[in-house]
């Protein structure tokens, strides 16, 4: 039997128990665009965004958040933050909840989410400001804020670098892969007024309400050239119910192929696994 003396003094001791201390901090923060990864079987492809605008599903962060974010901020549930699959770290977009009509603007610092069909993953600050269902997925369309963007990353020291060339004393560098600019940019960053990224470009939290805007869930595979390559694609889909959509590509008509639409993010869900089991890996889910 334990004497309750040595039993009271592993309680005390217990109780004198600290959560492990923080990982060392990655480093200072960066902007970073990154190479192409894959999530589930589902490609995903960074770059720098002069215009991005796109509808799908959102989810929320949850116990499993990282300690630092992918632009090395520290993270924090409380913030004005989010994470996107594609977008460059930083960047501040407006993301409105198509189901009621809220809207607030956050910042992109991270990557994720880490399930493939998803376009965001917020804080639970900005879950709860946008009226985020319990379940924590919701149909939401992401903005990008091109000239609050740009405005962080200038004060924070981020934006081309013009040097003069050397004279002298040239050194091999290793090529970037083709197809002309690196995707995978980072740069290490110093902002003018202390480490703190917030301040940079701060966000009010104010939530601005507009007409609800739900619609049907499809998912998508863009992209096609042509569209014979369309109707190629809808051969490969079998008995998924599909059509062509055509869809603007710069200078040119692009098609992609739609299968629903569908009416639970489940059905929808089973779709897209449906068509990356096939094979096909850049599918996404998009609200129409």
């Amino acid at each position: 039997m334990i004497n309750r003396s040595v039993l009271a003094a592993l309680v005390g001791l217990s109780s004198c128990v600290h959560p492990a201390p923080p990982p060392p901090s990655p480093g200072p923060v960066k902007f970073i665009v990154g190479y192409p990864y894959q999530v589930g079987g589902e490609w995903r492809y960074p770059r720098n965004f002069n215009s991005y605008d796109v509808t799908g599903l959102a989810t929320v962060y949850g116990d499993d958040a990282p300690y630092y974010t992918g632009d090395n901020e520290t993270y924090d549930a409380s913030a004005l933050a989010a994470a996107s699959p594609v977008l460059q770290l930083p960047a501040i977009v407006t993301v409105t909840n198509l189901v009621n009509g809220y809207s607030t603007q956050v910042r992109v610092n991270d990557r994720g989410p880490a399930m493939p069909g998803r376009v965001l993953e917020v804080t639970p600050r900005v879950a709860s400001l946008l009226g985020f269902p319990p379940e924590g997925v919701v149909e939401v369309e992401v903005t990008l804020d091109a000239a609050r963007t740009a405005a962080l990353d200038g004060a924070l020291g981020a934006g081309p670098k013009i040097t003069a060339a050397p004279v002298a004393g040239v050194t091999a560098q290793p090529l970037g892969p083709p197809g002309g600019a690196n995707p995978a940019i980072i740069q290490n960053l110093t902002p003018q007024a202390g480490d703190n990224v917030a301040a940079a470009v701060p966000l009010s939290g104010e939530v601005t309400v507009t007409p609800p805007s739900p619609g049907p869930l499809y998912v998508q595979i863009p992209g096609f050239g042509r569209e014979y390559d369309a109707f190629r694609m809808m051969a490969r889909l079998g008995d998924l119910p599909v059509r062509i959509v055509p869809m603007a590509g710069g200078d040119r008509v692009l098609y992609a192929v739609e299968a629903g639409p569908y009416t639970s993010v489940a059905a929808a869900d089973a779709a897209l696994q449906q068509v990356l089991d096939l094979g096909v890996s850049d599918p996404e889910i998009i609200v129409r």
